[in-house]
């Protein structure tokens, strides 16, 4: 697959897009044997629950190693393995299993996150589901899929009132106090709702099933390949104040940005 655009802050060569869905590979390899196998689960978190696996562990171990071997120049910014700081623009965020939770339950609705960053800012993205064979790339000037191995283009539908649209999040309990009441206005307001999807609740909207996610409490790591990919496909994902999101936190992200609009009405009260 070649794919060479210029999408504002600098040039996505085709090698870098073939590269990522090397990572991509090298990751399921390590993933899919231990997808609905008994796996010891670790808690990060002293208070609260925030799983992590072998296979995390594994998929990102064996990103880093391709990436040190191909461009040992480039940053790696990883979720379960931290920075290794390079000398160039160029930087990697990989989050090896977006959606552990639902990896542990068994559920196919998490993700392999690859970004390539270009001088911070998210210049590639790919969305991962493996074991459904459902590859999502985005490169701001354009969106495609590779699903069983089939390339579809990937656009976000069209959706003029909140009234009419599917929203999604992970999780209602991700929101407290005045997030919560925000994000209650929106729900309220929109056709239908579901929870649970992680990034491929991303995946769906790009390919124009969902209209619009609402999430908080994300990491740059979390968020970093969901923009190129959303921007790619004709959507819009901003903060809760309509402002640039790569920092993580409170996200929104539509396929139209009339209802992106109509949402920040609610969400804007509650943006910190």
């Amino acid at each position: 697959m070649e794919v060479s655009h210029d999408v504002g802050y600098g040039t996505i060569a085709a090698e870098w897009v073939a590269f990522a869905q090397e990572l991509a590979e090298a990751a399921a390899a390590e993933i899919l044997p231990r997808f609905r196998q008994d796996l010891g689960v670790e808690n990060k978190l002293d208070r609260g629950f925030d799983p992590v696996t072998e296979a995390d562990r594994a998929a990102e171990t064996a990103m880093r190693a391709l990436i040190t071997a191909r461009y040992p120049d480039h940053s790696i910014y990883g979720e379960e393995l931290g920075a290794q700081i390079g000398k160039g623009p160029i930087a990697w965020s990989l989050d090896p299993i977006d959606g552990t939770r639902a990896f542990i339950s068994g559920l196919p609705l998490w993700g392999v996150l690859i970004a390539l960053l270009d001088e911070g800012q998210p210049a590639l993205g790919v969305i991962d589901q493996p074991y459904l064979q459902e590859r999502f790339i985005g490169w701001g000037g354009g969106a495609h899929a590779l699903i069983r191995g089939e390339l579809h283009a990937l656009r976000t539908r069209e959706c003029g009132h909140l009234r009419d649209a599917i929203l999604s999040t992970t999780d209602p309990h991700l929101f407290s106090g005045a997030e919560a009441g925000g994000f209650e206005q929106v729900r309220a307001t929109a056709k239908m709702t579901r929870f649970g999807c992680d990034c491929y609740a991303y995946a769906m909207l790009a390919m124009g099933k969902i209209d619009m996610v609402i999430e908080s409490g994300l990491k740059p790591h979390d968020v970093h390949a969901l923009i190129p990919v959303i921007e790619g496909a004709g959507g819009i994902i901003t903060n809760w104040r309509g402002d640039p999101c790569k920092s993580g936190g409170q996200v929104i992200a539509a396929g139209d940005p009339r209802i992106h609009r109509q949402a920040l009405v609610a969400l804007r009260r509650a943006a910190n």
